[in-house]
């Protein structure tokens, strides 16, 4: 299947759902966080993205949060945030997007119909009373207190140890399930349960066409692997 068989597939679906990870987003410079480019100050995001980490050392996670939104806040959507928040008005019925991102950028190019499964790092939950609250500030307070309780906060991150919240896996498998064309786009398919997400899709007879720099441990399963940038690539399947 060629580029274009993949576009005739999108403007003949009648359900579209997205999958987003890390590949769409280093395309506007942001870090994937992880391997060499992602050490800060010698640490893992394994060892900081834990409630076992913010438990014994809030000041610490909190810095590397500070240090990634003061980063992340110099970024903008690519061309690729912004062709499927195109794609989203133009169906806002039948199109749903999934993003393993934290970073905003989806919203940030306007797309409305997402969940964002692992959270968002400008949002903030107090460990106190629950409040979730949006915050754009940069750079942040050493330890940044609820307004209402005056508790402490945490960034409205899924960590490492921590399920998603059940609203967004109950959204997700009804959008993986009636739709019949899967985009998944820049994510290797390693972490569950994204990594499942794509089998879903298959069980519901979607078809599935995948978006990635190299092959992944999915590129077997799906329908079309096209290779290369999701900046590039994205825009020309509308």
């Amino acid at each position: 299947m060629s580029l274009q068989e993949a576009r005739s597939h999108i403007a003949a679906a009648r359900a579209i759902t997205i999958l987003t990870g890390a590949g769409i987003s280093a395309d506007s410079g942001v870090p994937t966080f992880r391997g060499t480019e992602g050490l800060w100050r010698n640490y893992r995001a394994e060892d900081l993205a834990t409630p076992e980490a913010f438990a014994r050392d809030p000041r610490l996670v909190w810095e590397w949060y500070s240090w990634r939104r003061e980063l992340i806040a110099t970024k903008q959507p690519n061309p690729a945030h912004l062709a499927l928040a195109e794609l989203e008005r133009r169906r806002p019925e039948t199109f749903w997007l999934i993003t393993q991102n934290v970073d905003g950028l989806h919203r940030a190019a306007g797309s409305q119909c997402l969940s964002e499964i692992h959270g968002n790092i400008w949002k903030m939950r107090c460990t106190g009373c629950g409040l979730v609250s949006d915050n754009r500030e940069v750079p942040l307070p050493i330890l940044p207190t609820c307004l209402q309780c005056g508790g402490l906060l945490r960034p409205h991150i899924v960590w490492f140890g921590e399920s998603l919240l059940e609203e967004d896996l109950r959204r997700c498998d009804e959008a993986l399930r009636s739709c019949d064309l899967l985009l998944v786009i820049g994510t290797s398919g390693m972490v569950y349960p994204a990594a499942g997400f794509a089998s879903v899709a298959k069980e519901g007879g979607a078809l599935v066409i995948e978006i990635n720099l190299e092959s992944t441990q999915q590129s077997n399963l799906v329908d079309l692997s096209l290779q290369g940038r999701a900046k590039d690539l994205v825009p020309l399947l509308l």
